[in-house]
């Protein structure tokens, strides 16, 4: 993850290690299971040795992948989140915007967490405490809103980990060909979460504005 992004909005083509571009088109088309580290050799037109130098076999591979593209979301969201200077409806909407953006405009590494059953349980361990950061801050943006009665919902955690993963999903289905823009499936997501929150006051959609 490019830690000098300073627009959360903004997305820059996906720039990744010749090795790691090859081991992710492998994986979109043939799965982690079915991808061999001779496939991904082969593709990114390097020697064996060359891959287990840098990333030690086919798992050092998929988890470069997965938390390149987890760290990447949980830097944007902070961003997001801070851009709202503490106003509860708006950080809630720039992390929800947020998140869906990134599964867009990042469709290809987000949709990688279909893999995440393959992770051996150290390596499982360290992506789920960085998933557990963006949920817990997801949750306590819920959790003020309630507090501050601009939200009302019966229980903050369930909520909080039903719009995450509405939101991961988008990765999905998405296709850059398709009828809707990112900017535009976000606002759409946007109002259904707020709606899902309950919230008494909504911000006006970015495209609208």
């Amino acid at each position: 993850m490019d830690a000098r992004i300073d627009d959360w909005r903004a997305f820059a083509p996906l720039e990744l290690h010749p090795i790691l571009a090859a081991a992710l088109e492998e994986f979109r088309e043939h799965g982690y299971h079915g991808t061999s580290v001779r496939d991904v050799a082969r593709r990114a037109e390097v020697s064996l040795p060359m891959i287990y130098y840098r990333f030690e076999n086919k798992q050092g591979l998929l988890v470069a992948l997965l938390e390149d593209a987890i760290s990447e979301v949980l830097h944007r969201a902070r961003l997001a989140d801070a851009a709202a200077e503490g106003r509860v409806l708006e950080r809630f909407a720039n992390v929800v915007e947020c998140i869906v953006l990134h599964m867009t405009h990042r469709a290809a590494t987000a949709g990688l967490d279909s893999e995440l059953r393959y992770l051996e349980p150290a390596n499982r361990k360290k992506y789920a405490a960085l998933r557990k950061e963006l949920e817990e801050l997801l949750l306590g943006i819920i959790e003020e809103g309630v507090t501050q009665g601009l939200f009302e919902v019966d229980r903050a955690p369930d909520t909080g980990r039903a719009l995450l993963g509405m939101c991961q999903a988008v990765a999905a289905w998405f296709h850059p060909g398709g009828p809707l823009t990112p900017e535009e499936i976000a606002d759409r997501y946007v109002a259904i979460s707020l709606r899902t929150v309950g919230a008494r006051v909504r911000p006006v959609p970015r495209s609208q504005a």
